[in-house]
């Protein structure tokens, strides 16, 4: 048999829907190795999504992470099963409510830990956003041998092991790396639909898709793959019955969506028009989506990686129809989709990242095959120089945002620093770089260590003394570069507020884009010119950084720059005013 012939799938006839193993595929040695090399793949995945899964704590400095998944999962033990909440879909929140159920046993025991020290719960929370993408790799391998073979499969799963989106994310409390395990799921039934066409492959992917829809939304790209498997075996009514079992399967991870239909509704409204937002995001540092979305595969995935799954693409056109209309179709459609929005992050291009993999794959099994064959010798060298090539770039990242993680985040080095040389009481000015429980101690009775600045503007009475707030609304983080101008300062001394605290990826919003708000910029001016800078806290290594203002380079910290996670973090002390020593 030859490489090629191996590489083809195995052709099915109708009286062959149920393959039973040969015994000489039974008694295969190799099958041992295959299971082996897999289950060190699940381990190598699980630690690096799991190394340094404390990072930050007791403090949590991912916004989403700190408003979303695990504080709705706290509540539900107060209120049941209604998340009210539907601008990301609950199975993720569903599932962090019974592991804490489990591991706290029950509503008490988990407010007090959360209350005392939420580090606890976080770190559950990252542990099993970090188990569930290794499961994603384990079933991407299925996926790929059941759609082309073990080969492909291996190193499908080996590139998502160590690409640097699936690894970084996999380290918070979200469900973007959640929702690879279903997405994966869809993907080894919908291989298994296009190979075979058996009814439990057809409720494999109705299960996954319904799955991937309720942890993540955009997880339901792989809809599209399943329909075009099942035209490929003109099964309509196995599509149908699929379609049914995912939609019951979203909704028994999603009740709510049939039982409150009018806020799962707004709560989809609210996602669309927060993507597609004009000019909402101050500091976007890209025009295009689909020119950011190519950037983003070439560190999210990896150069090589992602060219060979656009080789891929080319190549199953021309050798296999079949899987090029399983698979391609769905990633052109998403990646249009997210292209035309208003708002690009990398880490929402990871439902289609699992599909990438097997592309890149089996593009990497094809060429080391036809160089093998014309020189047999060389098969074992190619074979290592093709793993090498695909996991390298992503090796290095993964393993580099590790030990970033695991050293001490600036803010928390700039807190500690505080808290050695700034009273407790004393009036600070804090920059949304934080979240609100930072200014405070660790558990609820100790209460606030300092009084922040309300973030809006004040007034004075007449004697330019008695100090005020002036009745407006809350400006939040995505406003804030918004509202300064260098007249603040004027406000902070006649108010005794004589500490500011500032964080590069506040600033660099505005230094991305100066012409929008320059006002912040003048602010920043006269910050730097006025007043001592006492305290510097960097994440770069000497010599090092700085790294320019991206949403996603300052926040997942990518560049091998980075020695530590966090931003710049900087202590002003303001003299004159009330603020004279």
């Amino acid at each position: 048999m030859s490489a090629a012939d191996e590489l083809a799938p195995p052709r099915r006839t109708a009286s062959r829907r149920r393959r039973e193993p040969t015994p000489r595929a039974a008694a295969d040695p190799r099958r041992w190795a295959w299971r082996a090399g897999l289950a060190l793949l699940l381990l190598v995945a699980f630690h690096l999504r799991s190394r340094g899964v404390s990072h930050g704590l007791p403090y949590v400095y991912n916004v989403d992470e700190n408003a979303h998944f695990v504080p709705t999962a706290i509540g539900l033990f107060g209120h049941g099963w209604d998340p009210d909440y539907f601008v990301n879909p609950p199975a993720y929140t569903y599932l962090l409510h019974l592991v804490l159920l489990v591991a706290y046993g029950g509503r008490e025991a988990v407010s007090a830990s959360f209350a005392s020290d939420p580090s606890g719960v976080f770190e559950l929370a990252r542990l099993t956003s970090a188990a569930l993408g290794a499961i994603a790799v384990g079933l991407l391998y299925l996926a790929g041998a059941r759609l082309f073979d073990r080969r492909v499969g291996m190193l499908a799963a080996g590139v998502l092991t160590v690409a640097f989106l699936p690894v970084f994310y996999g380290h918070l409390g979200l469900n973007d790396s959640p929702t690879l395990a279903p997405v994966c799921l869809a993907l080894a039934g919908i291989a298994g639909v296009l190979r075979g066409g058996r009814r439990r492959d057809f409720a494999m992917a109705g299960v996954g898709l319904g799955l991937a829809c309720a942890t993540k939304y955009t997880g339901g790209i792989v809809l599209l793959a399943l329909v075009a498997a099942a035209a490929h075996r003109r099964a309509w009514l196995a599509l149908a019955g699929a379609g049914v079992l995912a939609l019951v399967t979203f909704v028994v991870a999603n009740p709510y969506a049939v039982l409150d239909f009018d806020a799962f509704w707004e709560g989809i409204r609210h996602q669309s028009e927060a993507s597609g937002e004009v000019g909402g995001k101050l500091g976007l540092t890209a025009s295009s989506g689909f020119a950011y979305y190519a950037w983003v595969l070439t560190w999210g995935l990896g150069w090589v990686p992602a060219l060979a799954a656009l080789g891929g693409a080319v190549g199953l056109w021309l050798r296999d129809r079949a899987a090029f209309w399983t698979l391609v179709p769905a990633v052109v459609a998403f990646l249009l989709f997210m292209g035309i929005q208003e708002r690009y992050f990398g880490r929402w291009l990871m439902p289609i990242l699992p599909v990438l993999c097997l592309l890149a794959a089996w593009a990497a099994v094809v060429a080391v095959d036809a160089l093998a064959h014309r020189w047999p010798a060389a098969g074992p060298s190619l074979g290592a120089v093709a793993i090498v090539a695909l996991c390298a770039q992503g090796v290095v990242a993964s393993v580099h945002i590790g030990f970033t993680l695991q050293r001490e985040d600036t803010r928390n080095q700039a807190r500690a620093w505080m808290v050695e040389n700034v009273p407790r009481g004393t009036r600070v000015v804090v920059e949304p770089v934080v979240p609100d429980a930072w200014a405070t101690d660790v558990g609820s009775a100790r209460g606030a260590r300092w009084i922040k600045w309300p973030g809006l503007r004040a007034r004075f009475a007449d004697d330019g003394r008695r100090y005020e707030v002036e009745e407006r609304p809350a400006v939040n983080i995505e406003d804030y570069e918004r509202t300064l101008q260098p007249e603040l300062v004027d406000d902070y001394l006649k108010a005794g507020y004589c500490w500011v605290l500032s964080g590069s990826t506040q600033r660099g919003r505005a230094e991305a884009e100066p012409e929008v708000v320059p006002g912040a910029i003048a602010y920043y001016r006269r910050l730097e010119r006025e007043a001592e800078l006492v305290y510097r806290a960097s994440p770069y290594r000497p010599g090092r950084g700085p790294v320019d203002f991206n949403f996603d380079w300052s926040f997942d910290f990518y560049p091998l720059a980075y020695e530590r996670p966090g931003p710049v973090m900087e202590v002003y002390r303001l003299s004159g005013g009330e603020c004279t020593a």
